[in-house]
């Protein structure tokens, strides 16, 4: 069967069509069919900070697939045994935190790729990619369809920028706010004016590169201000940020949601 499974993703990025995505940090997959079905460009299955493993991606997978929303999944490293399991399971865009160098990032290109362009094990045969050997010639154009977006996201990182941007593979650069504030001494405080800052100017390296630029803010003011800067894709909200902002909104209405607000908030 001759069956093409486009990164339309990708294509877009070359494109420089921005892209609007939201994060899924729930570890469900009816809360990720949920998000799919409004229309964000992408969704990102979080499995660096949420209670997700390999079966509870597979199924948020599984459940945006009928959408337009394109799944990106970032891993929790750049274990290249983990890679070899989510391509296989169909991610085509992966997100990887923590990259300090040049050189990390060629090795997470090459775990993402068929030899002899890299080290990707071979078993499309079994695979939910391959639609289980559906897609007969999956494994001569699988490379082309993988998308890699590495995350930066301390000084060193920054440091390194523009030798990353250069890696012959990665398609694009993604800001961590987060922990880039916490590296630049400011944690917990990502809009501060140093790591703002920062960001912006990475921003620009990036785009200067011919690479895509990404990040993630919560505030909708500062989305727009990254697109006005021209970022390839962003990220505008969190699910479980969304969800206890309502929550509690509604406690608070009942007078006892205020002393569960502050009971909350001191845990962190």
């Amino acid at each position: 069967m001759k069956i093409k499974k486009t990164n339309e993703f990708k294509q877009a990025l070359s494109r420089g069509e921005q892209q609007v995505g939201f994060w899924l940090s729930m570890g469900s997959s009816y809360s990720a069919e949920m998000c799919a079905s409004v229309g964000f460009q992408w969704l990102l299955i979080d499995g660096e900070h949420a209670p997700n493993n390999l079966q509870s991606m597979l199924l948020q997978l599984q459940a945006i697939a009928p959408y337009s929303s394109h799944p990106v999944v970032r891993l929790a490293d750049d274990n290249p045994t983990f890679i070899k399991q989510i391509l296989d399971v169909g991610a085509q865009t992966l997100l990887i935190p923590m990259v300090q160098s040049a050189e990390q990032a060629e090795a997470i290109v090459k775990s993402t790729r068929y030899p002899p362009f890299g080290t990707r094990g071979v078993g499309a045969a079994a695979a939910r990619a391959s639609l289980w050997n559906g897609i007969t010639d999956y494994v001569h154009n699988a490379n082309q369809d993988i998308c890699v977006l590495v995350q930066v996201e301390s000084v060193t990182a920054l440091e390194n920028l523009e030798s990353i941007c250069a890696v012959e593979g990665v398609d694009g650069v993604f800001i961590g706010p987060a922990d880039l504030a916490a590296s630049m001494g400011h944690v917990g405080n990502p809009s501060h004016p140093e790591v703002k800052q920062a960001i912006e100017e990475s921003i620009r390296k990036i785009i200067a590169s011919g690479k895509s630029a990404g990040t993630l803010t919560s505030d909708s003011a500062q989305a727009k201000r990254y697109m006005e800067l021209g970022v390839g894709f962003v990220a505008v909200g969190l699910d479980v940020s969304l969800m206890m902002q309502a929550i509690r909104k509604r406690a608070e209405e009942f007078e006892f949601g205020k002393s569960a607000v502050q009971s909350d908030q001191s845990v962190y």
